[in-house]
């Protein structure tokens, strides 16, 4: 058991990470002790192989000073646009659901759904229970995970809770999964530039300051990993806890710095529930994704990761070949510009993209019209 399984949590799992025990559990079967980093290079050339990317992990990103200082610049800015999204995103979950079970999906969920269950213990004195599942494209929901919490919990309760839409490609797997067990596969997100679900706090592509980090804002705990010489039929997926981080470990203090405003951000949450707004998904992003692929010449739309939180994850993990941004937002985007400038990627402007950026993977052999189709969206 990992130092951050707790008393009441499921043995053999990660537990809450380094979180309050209250504000999540994680199904998530504890491979700490795992060797399971592997360089970012190798694992892109073992992906035009056929490995998938859920079997191992890629090395953590350690971030400079610099820009840690970017980080706390963002969340200092943004926390009270967060808290409102939040807000927003949690009034429209409770409008359809009398006492949701959040179900976040790791790792970018986790912190959205701790907020929003922080949000419903603060506006209306509710005590949500939240679990945070594994979801990996081209294998599908952790469905053991999903069975556990039935076992637990009404169908119609459930809500699954992202932390924003890139094209919307996780929803889908999300649908087909759900489809399969009768829940309700509405996610609920904090931004939705990808105009893929009707549950969420804005549309706006901006940046939500736990994009900026790996596991150090994510509770400790690592990506998930789907590896069948670790996980067995009946184990959830698997993920590491990394107890050596915890001097760097912002997990906590994020979700407190965007409680804190709260209050701040009330009115505009009541602004933006009255405002009349048309919420039907549209998947502009995923058409505006496939056009820019063609306009770059890259045959696997996967290799294109639309938005804010997306570009970060493809610059912190991935190999990038080009980031593309819009010029109006480039003074939001200093995150994305540091990390460009760092490891020299490539950037382009574009006056007419729908998103603030978009992050380009690098082609296994370098050229974007011979992209490989089993690279991961």
């Amino acid at each position: 058991m990992s130092e951050g399984t707790v008393l009441g949590a499921i043995p053999g799992t990660v537990g809450s990470g380094s979180y309050d025990p209250a504000d999540v559990v994680f199904l998530l079967k504890d491979l700490s002790d795992i060797p399971l980093e592997r360089p970012t290079e190798d694992r892109e050339e073992d992906f035009s192989k056929g490995r998938h990317y859920a079997e191992d992990l890629p090395v953590e990103y350690e971030p400079s000073d610099s820009y840690l200082a970017l980080f706390e610049d963002a969340l200092t800015r943004s926390a009270e646009r967060v808290a409102t999204a939040v807000g927003i995103a949690t009034e429209l979950v409770l409008a359809s659901k009398d006492k949701p079970v959040i179900v976040s999906l790791a790792r970018a969920g986790t912190p959205a759904g701790i907020l929003m269950r922080r949000w419903a213990r603060w506006k209306h004195g509710l005590e949500l229970p939240h679990y945070s599942v594994s979801i990996i494209k081209d294998r599908g929901l952790d469905e053991n995970a999903l069975r556990w919490i039935l076992d637990r919990h009404a169908p119609h309760a459930l809500q699954f809770v992202d932390g924003w839409t890139g094209k919307g490609a996780i929803l889908k797997v999300l649908q087909a999964a759900a489809g399969q067990f009768g829940v309700d596969s509405s996610m609920a997100v904090l931004s939705d530039p990808g105009h893929c679900t009707s549950v969420y706090g804005t549309r706006d592509d901006f940046l939500i300051p736990h994009s900026c980090l790996n596991s150090t804002v994510s509770g400790l705990v690592s990506r998930t990993v789907l590896n069948s010489a670790l996980i067995g039929p009946a184990d959830f997926h698997g993920a590491k806890y990394y107890r050596h981080l915890a001097d760097r470990d912002y997990s906590r203090r994020y979700v407190d710095t965007v409680v804190a405003a709260f209050p701040a951000a009330s009115d505009a949450v009541a602004r933006g529930l009255r405002q009349a707004e048309d919420r039907t998904p549209t998947w502009a992003g995923w058409r505006a994704v496939e056009m820019l692929a063609k306009d770059y010449g890259i045959t696997n739309i996967g290799l294109v990761k639309p938005g804010v939180g997306e570009t970060t994850r493809v610059l912190l993990r991935r190999v990038p070949w080009k980031v593309v941004v819009a010029p109006d937002r480039l003074a939001e985007l200093a995150h994305i510009l540091s990390l460009c400038a760092a490891k020299g990627v490539a950037v382009e402007e574009r006056a007419e993209l729908p998103y603030s950026c978009v992050g380009i993977i690098r082609p296994i052999d370098g050229r974007p019209d011979r992209a490989l189709f089993n690279v991961p969206s």
